[in-house]
């Protein structure tokens, strides 16, 4: 049996992640139809799916069953759906475009858009809490810590707070990368665990895994730092320029685009570097890391 090309093989879990939310996410004919209608509409049909790749890539590493990679897989996605819709909204970044499309407050209103990502967020930890993604009930009540600790003050949610209070200020590196480990890079690390612990992996793999997952994320939002300053919206599916224009610090505007591009590549190789005792078991984890830095959108 021939084993996928990276192309073939992203398509498919994009398939799988897509039908399995489809799955999970309540229908527009269930009451509140309208806040079903929202969560559906910013959740399906778009965006990378790169969260969700990087639990089936370490799924795979680790031999896990593909039913528990959906599950954890649409949990993330689920998640970064919530973030997004919050990030766009008014009262933070202000946006009107995603994935190409209306943001959900411009497509629906303000007040939809807000429950739809709570919403959402709820229905996230559902999902880890009522399907089996481990043997041992421990080891799955430690994955619903992990990713909750990934979402909350010290995660995705804390960075946020710091971008918002960055604006218009000059911050240090250090203080940039510490923000993006937070904001973006804590989410990214949760999938690559995640995904580890479908498959029961040791802890010093399961430790090498998160190693990876801190260096791809910091490349993620380096790399999205270049696009901003190089893509144009219709290439993006969203407001290219936007961080510059709003006075946000950006790893382009500190070290400029030549370094930056530096930047991505040298958290590449520590991303390969990480993964090389696991092998050939690791060959789509290394792929992802090559297509995060070398995307074009």
């Amino acid at each position: 049996m021939s084993v996928p090309d990276f192309d073939t093989w992203s398509r498919q879990v994009a398939g799988r992640v897509e039908s399995a939310l489809g799955e999970f996410l309540p229908t527009a004919q269930i009451a509140p139809g309208r806040l079903h209608d929202a969560m559906r509409y910013s959740t399906l049909g778009g965006g990378k799916r790169v969260r969700s790749m990087l639990v089936f890539a370490a799924g795979e590493l680790a031999q896990a069953p593909a039913r528990r990679l959906e599950v954890a897989a649409s949990a993330v996605e689920m998640i970064h759906a919530y973030s997004l819709i919050h990030d766009d909204l008014p009262c933070m970044d202000d946006d009107v475009l995603r994935r190409g499309k209306p943001t959900c407050h411009v497509e629906f209103d303000e007040a939809t858009a807000l429950l739809a990502g709570d919403a959402l967020q709820s229905l996230a930890f559902q999902l880890l809490a009522e399907h089996s993604l481990a043997e041992d009930p421990r080891v799955q009540l430690s994955m619903v810590q992990l990713f909750a600790a990934a979402c909350g003050s010290r995660g995705m949610a804390g960075g946020q707070a710091i971008d918002l209070e960055a604006v218009g200020r000059s911050i240090t590196l250090p203080e940039l990368e510490y923000m993006h480990i937070l904001k973006t890079g804590a989410l990214i690390r949760a999938s690559v665990v995640l995904g580890g612990h479908c498959g029961g992996l040791a802890a010093d793999a399961l430790e090498r895994l998160d190693r990876y997952g801190k260096c791809v994320g910091l490349a993620f939002q380096v790399v999205d730092d270049i696009l901003d300053e190089e893509g144009d919206a219709a290439t993006l599916g969203k407001t290219a320029g936007k961080d510059r224009a709003a006075g946000k610090p950006t790893y382009t505007s500190l070290l400029g685009l030549p370094q930056a591009k530096e930047l991505a590549e040298e958290l590449l190789q520590q991303a390969l570097e990480v993964l090389a005792p696991f092998g050939d078991r690791a060959a789509r984890l290394r792929e992802l890391a090559a297509f995060i830095v070398r995307r074009s959108r």
